[in-house]
């Protein structure tokens, strides 16, 4: 039965976002911090069914460190349910992501007028000085900066090397980061159909001030905190 639940939600997964983009499209002229609204209701129209066909919900800790301006998010990566949830939880964002989902039918086109900084993760230094380049751009807009710092999902209790263009951006805008830890791969993994019942527990960090400082130790800081927020949320009973 879970299975044929979560096949119903894949489903409406696909459908509700072919048609919130058709939706960004028709509103394109817009500037982006209104549009936005359109992906925060995305998001939470889709977490809405997810609980409803699924009975897969979710709690946020630390709300209070969604700080005023524009700063940076930085995400654990391990399941498909962050690159929803994100939109729904935090300010207007440009998010970080691989240049391939711009070619998309539809949702590519859509991605386009909300600015996200779409890069080649085989590109090596060019990618970086393009997440640092048009970062600054976007935070300047007022636009939050979204990076999923491992760059792909991991299974839960993993830890991948995090990518330093973000933390190098943070340095040398002289903005924040604000790290978030979840248990969401246990509910939803990286591969496979089903989605468990339960509820996923969202962590977010307090502020770190990135101003100057190295973008090496940045990254260690903050997946550590990230690394040791998971370890506390052990796999649910069960699962």
């Amino acid at each position: 039965m879970q299975l044929l639940r979560s096949l119903l939600y894949t489903t409406w997964l696909f459908v509700g976002t072919a048609l919130y983009a058709v939706v960004v499209l028709a509103l394109s002229w817009l500037p982006s911090h209104q549009l936005y609204a359109v992906a925060r209701s995305w998001s939470r129209v889709q977490l809405w069914v997810l609980k409803i066909t699924c009975g897969l919900s979710h709690t946020i800790e630390g709300q209070e460190n969604i700080i005023e301006g524009a700063h940076i998010s930085m995400w654990k990566h391990s399941s498909a349910w962050e690159t929803i949830a994100q939109a729904g939880i935090f300010p207007a964002q440009s998010w970080v992501l691989k240049r391939e989902l711009m070619w998309i039918p539809l949702v590519g086109w859509a991605l386009h007028f909300l600015k996200p900084i779409a890069i080649n993760r085989g590109a090596g230094a060019s990618a970086v000085n393009q997440v640092v380049d048009q970062g600054k751009q976007r935070l300047a807009q007022g636009l939050w900066i979204l990076i999923f710092p491992e760059g792909t999902r991991t299974a839960p209790g993993e830890s991948k090397k995090y990518g330093v263009s973000g933390f190098l951006l943070a340095s040398r805008a002289g903005c924040k980061i604000v790290p978030v830890a979840h248990n969401a791969g246990y509910y939803w993994p990286r591969r496979g159909w089903v989605k468990k019942p339960g509820r996923i527990r969202v962590v977010i960090g307090p502020a770190i001030d990135a101003a100057g400082r190295d973008p090496r130790e940045l990254a260690e800081q903050v997946r550590n905190w990230i690394d040791e927020q998971v370890r506390s949320m052990p796999a649910p009973q069960g699962k």
